[in-house]
């Protein structure tokens, strides 16, 4: 049988010419390919050298990252997969009582963490019984470094099947304790082989990587694809709007969460020049404003393709890149839609019943696929809870698909409102809210009632530089336009909305602020 290493299917793909540029970063360095192959080997030799003892679940070894991003950083992950052990990535806003949670459920046998982190760091991993911690800065410093300097060059990927476990990703927990997505070499390496047709890589493309990679869109689906390719990756350590801008003629395909797109359309940079030399502009995390959908067309000629994936299940569908011939080559990439399910990728949508609904009805999206996962870390009841009877993952998203076969994401099923016995999809609220004069942006939560059991309260942010909306004027329209269970019983206008490092609305926290609203002898 075939090595079904991700890596050995990623280095498969490297160009045969080794002294190519492989990764260019925003601070000068050039990383050849023949760089990446023998760092990578280096620190897979160093992972095996600690002569790890045998898991008691039979599991490989975890090694914990909660690292900058770097380019040793990327190595790092790759030379994870190289060994056979299992990456865990860290987002690098985690706290202490975070780290301690994670540590303690997924028990790595290594941690990596920065150096200014170690000391807490350590004391937690030593505390939690893993033996090994090593650090690594964003400036090629670090012990993991120092230690890997002295291994071999030379290594043979570990041989492995598709199933055997590649990476565990925590959710963000925005609904209560982190999950641990198992992800297999099989689940990483369809989705990156499928991408790589349905999104059109072509030689001699070029990604500016301006993500960061403690998540499935920037560890992944950018670093993936542009390896898979062997495309160069022009790397920037933090997303700066004028230097993305500047990068673009060097480049043909830019990844981005919808903030980063904002965050360039208010560059007088950007124009349709500068964006000429593009190729593929790919929008996902979180949703997209249909405003910034239209802005960007207008500054740019290039349309965003928006898709939507999830930590448990990597890519799980796209707007087209090309027009498909399914549909007579009619397709287009549609504003407030993520397009079609992925090929190889089953998709539906039921009620609470579990009954299968036509065209154009809101349910709960099931899916079913090779880039699936096997289950939730040390969660056997959950993964059981999450699967249907014939194997659909629940993603716990709402949505609908209509006639052509377009998914649309109107919530996940955590947010929806039940008011009254009546259901109440916030996406639906928002986006007419969000249509109106001096609105830039909304958010519908629901929050405790004593009479309705659950009402929505709204939460507007102003546009920049136009008169900010009335409370009550907005709540005004929105009676003339939606049946009363639907209608927001407060709003409030605010300067900002919570988001997390993805630049998705943290619709808990605002549930939070406001769970006693209506609670009686509140203030």
């Amino acid at each position: 049988m075939a090595n079904q290493n991700l890596f050995a299917t990623l280095r498969a793909a490297f160009p045969a010419d080794l002294e190519r540029p492989a990764v260019e970063t925003d601070t000068g360095l050039v990383y050849s390919w023949r760089d990446l192959d023998r760092a990578t080997a280096m620190v897979a030799n160093l992972l095996q050298s600690l002569d790890l003892p045998p898991d008691p679940d039979g599991m490989p070894p975890r090694v914990a990252v909660q690292v900058d991003k770097s380019v040793e950083a990327m190595i790092l992950y790759l030379a994870t997969l190289r060994a056979g052990f299992v990456f865990l990535p860290l987002n690098t806003a985690y706290q202490s009582g975070e780290i301690e949670y994670f540590v303690g459920n997924a028990r790595p046998a290594v941690v990596v963490c920065t150096g200014r982190n170690f000391p807490w760091v350590s004391q937690i991993a030593f505390s939690a019984g893993t033996r090994h911690v090593f650090t690594l800065g964003d400036d090629r410093t670090g012990s993991l470094l120092e230690r890997a300097a002295h291994c071999s060059d030379q290594q043979v990927p570990v041989n492995c099947r598709a199933d055997r476990l590649a990476a565990i990703v925590y959710t963000s927990g925005t609904t209560g304790r982190s999950k641990g997505a198992m992800l297999s070499h099989g689940n990483l390496t369809s989705n990156a082989v499928m991408l790589k047709d349905y999104w059109g890589w072509q030689p001699g493309d070029v990604l500016i990587h301006a993500l960061p990679i403690f998540h499935v869109h920037g560890l992944f689906v950018a670093i993936h694809g542009a390896l898979l390719n062997g495309s160069t990756m022009l790397w920037h350590g933090r997303f700066d709007p004028q230097r993305a801008i500047a990068d673009l003629p060097r480049a043909t395909v830019f990844m981005g969460v919808p903030t980063l797109y904002t965050r360039m359309l208010a560059q007088p940079a950007l124009d349709r020049a500068q964006a000429g030399h593009m190729r593929l502009f790919i929008s996902g995390s979180a949703p997209l404003l249909i405003e910034t959908f239209n802005d960007w067309r207008e500054r740019t000629g290039h349309t965003i393709l928006e898709r939507y994936g999830m930590s448990e299940t990597i890519m799980l569908t796209s707007n087209p890149y090309r027009a498909d011939a399914r549909y007579g080559g009619q397709d287009e990439r549609r504003g407030g839609t993520v397009g079609f399910p992925l090929p190889g990728v089953e998709l539906r949508v039921q009620d609470e019943a579990g009954n299968t609904l036509p065209a154009g009805a809101i349910g709960g999206i099931q899916v079913k696929g090779p880039n699936v996962f096997a289950g939730y870390w040390q969660m056997p009841e959950k993964t059981a809870e999450e699967f249907t009877a014939d194997g659909f993952f629940r993603t716990g998203d709402v949505g609908l698909q209509d006639a052509r076969g377009y998914v649309t994401i109107v919530g996940r099923s955590k947010d929806m409102i039940i008011s009254g016995g009546y259901n109440v999809y916030p996406a639906e609220i928002e986006g007419i809210l969000n249509e109106l004069p001096g609105v830039l942006e909304s958010a519908i939560v629901g929050v405790p009632h004593p009479d309705f059991g659950e009402v929505g309260v709204a939460v507007v942010i102003p546009r920049p530089g136009a008169v900010a909306p009335q409370p009550q004027d907005l709540l005004e329209t929105l009676r003339a336009r939606l049946a009363n269970y639907k209608i927001p019983k407060h709003c409030f206008v605010l300067a900002e909305l919570p988001r997390n490092t993805m630049g998705k609305v943290q619709k808990n926290l605002l549930r939070e602020r406001y769970q006693d609203l209506f609670r009686k002898g509140a203030a």
